[in-house]
């Protein structure tokens, strides 16, 4: 039996030794700043006590099926000259559906050959209609569009967090929302230029480079005028930046081929640097060795025609091809500064959002306002686990001595967790830490009740120990699993804070099953090893 103590008070040691480093790791002194430090380094604060900024996005992915959509015009169009098939148009007739598409025109004797055609290229994400006089309708299927939409909100978390990350915006939070539809959550811990960030993750940062087919026009009226009232199937008018370089003056407007030569995915690096002959910040980007290839080819076979730099929709430069150009380029110009070079050459490595993304809620709490919920909290904390302590020891007497450094313990191992994973302390995280206190009170409290009654029943004090704990157990497993229950449920469909409440709740009643249960019983068979047999016990 003394082996056996022995052997189960060298566990709990080891135990407590292990957690509380992972509360405090190696501190660098033992003075209380030091170990402040320490603590602070290894269990990392939230938004709402850290300080720093909430966001809730919501990302256009309509905007993505009307990409999606446009490309395949293109590529239908350039289908149906291949083929021998002149004469026929694809169009997306209503604007408020981006994903349906028309072919007008066809004739009759090659209808048969463009179902094939379409059928066999685009049938797996299409439902294809024909209809009279040479016409077809293409319908992009309800689930290639959720399968779509849904690719574009994960694909903007991971360029949002990729932007976040590089910026070294330390612990933060980047998932999606489920509060809402195609919403994303963003919570950035202790950032100090909130502004900067938000430009940051909003820009969609597409850059491509397009033929330029006409201009440059002082507006699009004019711009219309010269094409003869519309504007080609294959090409688009868009306007350039303020500061562009590019022949002309003002807002002009170019005609541009809507196909890019490059687009924002060819591009494999990009960094901000100074122009050798200017010194004004520039961005310099390189492409990938396919991308690279076909650009050669294509400014190989184009010289003396122009090209324009675009991003976000604004044509950044203009200029004439005079030499084959493969897999470098620079963005330079406009009055560019050094920090905006930075930026977008990060933007350009981390790639473009899929879409545009709207504000729906952004907050900021200030470090003063964290610092003083921490304060707060960790009084509150305090406070509530010496008044549970002071009553056990008032209402159970000796027995409340066990039931308070089981609970010293449950905190020590609940701290010792969240260092050794990493998780994130928020103010509802420290409700989740009193909640825990008050769930390890109630274990001792079965257990102590039940251990009464056995005595009141006549039974020896040790096996009036052994049926308290034994007829307790399963009543504590119930509670327990429940509630771990139903903190998943939070966990799983809950945001940042809520979750916080839910590790720290769940962390805390897997600790409690070992001090209320196995620490306890630890105690109790010391303390009646030290007895005489049959003498009885402060309870």
């Amino acid at each position: 039996m003394r082996k056996n103590l022995t052997q189960k008070t060298i566990l709990i040691i080891a135990v407590l030794l292990v957690f509380v480093f992972g509360i405090i790791g190696l501190p660098s002194g033992l003075s209380g700043k030091a170990l402040k430090a320490s603590l602070l380094k290894r269990i990392s604060l939230g938004l709402d006590l850290k300080g720093g900024t909430h966001l809730v996005l919501q990302v256009m992915v309509d905007e993505a099926v009307n990409a999606a959509t446009d490309n395949d015009v293109s590529h239908i169009q350039s289908d149906l000259q291949q083929n021998g098939i002149t004469g026929a148009t694809v169009t997306k007739p209503d604007a408020t559906h981006p994903e349906t598409l028309a072919i007008n025109g066809v004739p009759l004797d090659k209808a048969g050959d463009l179902r094939s055609l379409l059928e066999s290229r685009y049938g797996s994400e299409y439902d294809l209609h024909s209809g009279a006089s040479g016409s077809f309708t293409l319908t992009m299927k309800p689930s290639a569009e959720a399968d779509l939409k849904s690719r574009t909100l994960q694909q903007a978390i991971d360029v949002i967090r990729t932007r976040v990350d590089s910026l070294g915006v330390s612990e933060p939070v980047i998932q999606e929302y489920n509060l809402g539809s195609n919403q994303i959550l963003v919570e950035l811990p202790g950032v100090d230029d909130p502004g900067r960030v938000r430009d940051v993750i909003q820009s969609t940062a597409r850059l491509e480079i397009h033929e330029v087919m006409g201009g440059p026009w002082p507006d699009e009226q004019a711009a219309l005028q010269a094409l003869g009232g519309a504007v080609p199937y294959d090409s688009v008018l868009l306007h350039t930046a303020p500061g562009a370089s590019a022949p002309g003056s003002g807002n002009d407007v170019y005609q541009i081929r809507k196909t890019a030569e490059v687009a924002g995915t060819d591009i494999r690096d990009a960094q901000s640097s100074r122009n050798p002959n200017t010194n004004e910040p520039e961005v310099v980007f390189y492409l990938t060795t396919a991308a690279g290839n076909h650009f050669a080819d294509f400014t190989a076979a184009n010289k003396g025609k122009s090209l324009c730099v675009v991003l976000d929709n604004k044509i950044q430069e203009v200029a004439t091809i005079r030499d084959q150009i493969r897999d470098q380029g620079t963005i330079s110009g406009g009055g560019i500064t050094e920090q905006q070079a930075k930026d977008l050459s990060m933007l350009l490595r981390t790639g473009a959002l899929p879409a545009s993304i709207h504000y729906l809620q952004e907050s900021t709490v200030g470090p003063s306002l964290g610092a003083d919920s921490i304060r707060q909290g960790v009084t509150a904390a305090v406070m509530g686990m010496l008044a549970v302590m002071i009553f056990m020891l008032v209402y159970y007497r000796g027995a409340g001595i066990n039931a308070d450094l089981a609970l010293f313990l449950n905190l020590v191992i609940l701290l010792g967790f969240m260092g050794y994973t990493g998780s994130v302390l928020t103010l509802p995280g420290i409700a989740g830490v009193i909640l825990t206190v008050g769930m390890g009170v109630d274990s001792n409290v079965l257990i102590f009740e039940r251990i009464r009654e056995e005595l009141h029943a006549g039974k020896s004090p040790a096996a009036a120990v052994d049926q308290g704990f034994a007829h307790a157990w399963t009543t504590i497993i119930d509670t327990h699993v429940t509630t771990i229950v139903s903190a998943a449920i939070l966990f799983l469909f809950g945001t940042g804070p809520v979750k916080g409440f839910a590790v720290t709740l769940t962390f805390g009643l897997l600790a409690n099953l070992f001090t209320a249960v196995f620490v306890s019983r630890v105690i109790f068979d010391a303390n009646l090893n030290r007895k005489q047999r049959g003498e009885a016990i402060s309870i």
